[in-house]
């Protein structure tokens, strides 16, 4: 229940610290369709509903923002779902209290948890929109949400280990892996809660059984 609780809480804050020498330039070259991270062979650029083809550079840029912050939700969720039903019972988190599948912990919680975990995620999306969104006192009437023009999507400086790698090819390289790494634990994520809804099994009960 505990990293499941963190899954929910960091998923907005895990980014690349920004560089200001290559950013602008790297944002440029990502947010042509053309060289889009993310298009791998045998694949390529998968749009089958067409999304990018009616999108200008700022939409196309923002649908990136929210692929990006729902992938790493959703990687950390994954891994939530897992160890927090691996510990329950054993943690030392509301005595030990919260069991059953992990679709359910959050109901178990106490009500007074509720408040910080809001206010929690209220602060992390308050300084996430901060650090990339244009005031919107200042934003042209036709272009609501309109991101900053040397944002990079999800790059919001929190990189406390220091692994943004300098070079643009690199950054490109490890931009996709993520992106990969995130659509997977979408699925996942999404595959746990509609197992656990279907039976009220645990994922870590039908692992093991």
């Amino acid at each position: 229940m505990k990293y499941l609780n963190i899954a929910l809480l960091a998923g907005s804050v895990s980014a690349f610290a920004p560089s200001p020498a290559t950013k602008q330039s790297q944002a440029l070259k990502a947010f042509d369709v053309d060289n889009l991270p993310g298009a791998l062979p045998p694949v390529g650029f998968f749009d089958p509903l067409g999304f990018a083809e009616k999108a200008d550079a700022n939409t196309l840029k923002r649908y990136r923002e929210a692929e990006v912050t729902h992938g790493r939700v959703a990687m950390l969720a994954t891994i939530g779902f897992l160890v927090g039903e691996k510990v329950e019972g054993s943690s030392f988190l509301f005595d030990a209290s919260i069991k059953g599948p992990a679709i359910t912990h959050l109901a178990q919680v106490p009500s007074g948890f509720w408040l910080i975990l809001v206010s929690a995620i209220g602060a992390a999306e308050l300084q996430r929109s901060k650090t990339g969104w244009v005031d919107p006192a200042d934003v042209p009437v036709d272009q609501p949400g309109l991101l900053r023009e040397e944002y990079y999507p999800g790059d919001i400086g929190f990189d406390p280990l220091n692994l943004k790698p300098e070079d643009p090819e690199e950054f490109e390289i490890m931009a996709t892996k993520e992106l990969q790494h995130g659509r997977l634990a979408m699925l996942a994520a999404a595959g746990f809660m509609a197992q656990e809804l279907v039976d009220g099994k645990g994922i870590i009960e039908h692992l093991q059984s």
